[in-house]
């Protein structure tokens, strides 16, 4: 996956396909015309996020910590890379995408 395309999901607010603006003329709306738009699950964005992480190449600081995200993280790259690498790893390995799925569906900001 290129790191464009990983950018493009990482959008800490959830917006539902039918609030999204689609430009005629790409992919992804011919795809939701289709019916063949299929949202990322909690996993995949967390994996995702790990995918950017792991690919930055500017220092920064990464801060993805409200609470739309299942796991905040927050970290200086690429001092903290790694560090963060493996939080990001422990909650795929120990948590269910229902658990991750269900924190979502409970955020009242989200409604």
């Amino acid at each position: 996956m290129n790191s464009a395309k990983v950018f493009s999901r990482l959008n800490p607010y959830f917006i539902s396909v039918d609030s999204l603006t689609l430009f005629a003329d790409t992919e992804l709306y011919r795809m939701e015309q289709e019916g063949r738009f299929t949202p990322a699950g909690e996993k995949e964005r967390l994996q995702e996020l790990m995918v950017f992480i792991k690919n930055l190449q500017i220092r920064t600081h990464l801060f993805a910590n409200s609470s739309s995200n299942f796991y905040p993280v927050t970290a200086w790259l690429p001092k903290e890379r790694d560090f963060a690498i493996r939080e990001l790893q422990h909650v795929l390995d120990t948590v269910r995408e229902e658990e991750m799925a269900e924190y979502r569906r409970n955020l009242k900001s989200l409604g």
